[in-house]
């Protein structure tokens, strides 16, 4: 089995900035790209970044690229990710997610490892 477990959340205002971390544990050698999801209440599940196992591809949602940064320590079993310029819209419990398979998508239901979520409540 794999675990992830996120940490960072919390209040802050409009134009702030926040780090999410990601500890991952377990097989971690089982798993592939990693990933950062979003939920707003009443909305679905959202990509919001990924990166590749290596590091060396990374994807990003247009609601957030050039504000957000994703990245990873393998040596560490760690993801990241950097919000700066945070927005209310930005307001969602955030997860972070392993995938076993070979091909890199952001599509949520393809991750098969989930942690619980951070909470990120942005105010204007």
């Amino acid at each position: 089995q794999v675990q992830l477990v996120e940490s960072g959340g919390g209040s802050v205002q409009a134009g702030d900035s926040l780090r999410l971390s990601c500890a991952v544990s377990g097989h971690t050698d089982w798993t592939n790209a990693w990933g950062w999801f979003r939920q707003a209440p009443g909305k679905e599940r959202e990509f919001v970044a990924i990166i590749s196992r290596g590091g060396g591809v990374t994807k990003y949602s247009d609601r957030v690229r050039g504000r957000f940064t994703i990245s990873r320590d393998n040596a560490k079993s760690t993801m990241f990710l950097q919000m700066f310029n945070l927005k209310p819209e930005d307001t969602a419990v955030y997860f972070c997610a392993a995938d076993t398979g070979t091909d890199i998508t952001i599509i949520p239901s393809r991750y098969d490892y989930w942690g619980q979520g951070t909470q990120v409540t942005v105010s204007s």
